[in-house]
C-alpha cells in the first residue's frame, strides 16, 4: 500500500521522466546519452507508477506487453545496421540523407535500443513485482 504522496507525486514526475527519457534518446544522437539511457529512464517512469498505482495500472498506460517491445527494438536496431550493409558499406555504418537533416541511422539504431531496454527492464520487473503481491 502506498501513500497519498507517493501517489500525487508519481502523477508529477511521470510525465516529466518520460520527457526527459525522449530528451536523452535525442540527444544521445551527438553527446552522451541515447537510446540506452533513455529507456532505463523511461523504465523507471512506468516502475515509479507500478510501485504507486500497481503493474495493472502500469501495464495499462505501456498499452503493449513489455515482451513485445524487444523484437520490435532488436529488429529496428537490425534495419539501422542493414541500410549500409546494403549499399555495400561495413554493417552499422552510420548514414545521413544527402540534404544534411542530422536524422539519420544512429538515431534509429538508438530508438531500437531505447524499446529493447525499456522492453527487458519493465518484462522483469513487473514479472518480479507481481511475484512479490
Amino acid at each position: 500500500m502506498t501513500t497519498l504522496i507517493v501517489r500525487t507525486a508519481t502523477r508529477y514526475l511521470m510525465p516529466l521522466l518520460l520527457l526527459f527519457s525522449l530528451f536523452l534518446l535525442w540527444r544521445g544522437h551527438h553527446e552522451p546519452g541515447g537510446g540506452f539511457v533513455g529507456g532505463l529512464v523511461a523504465a523507471t517512469a512506468f516502475v515509479l507508477l507500478a510501485i504507486a498505482d500497481g503493474t495493472s495500472a502500469a501495464r495499462r498506460l505501456l498499452r503493449i506487453a513489455p515482451v513485445r517491445l524487444v523484437p520490435v527494438g532488436l529488429a529496428t536496431s537490425l534495419v539501422a545496421g542493414l541500410g549500409a550493409f546494403v549499399l555495400g558499406r561495413p554493417f552499422l555504418t552510420g548514414l545521413w540523407p544527402e540534404a544534411g537533416i542530422a536524422l539519420g541511422t544512429p538515431l534509429l539504431f538508438d530508438v531500437g535500443v531505447y524499446l529493447t531496454v525499456v522492453g527487458v527492464v519493465l518484462t522483469i520487473l513487473f514479472a518480479l513485482m507481481e511475484e512479490g503481491s
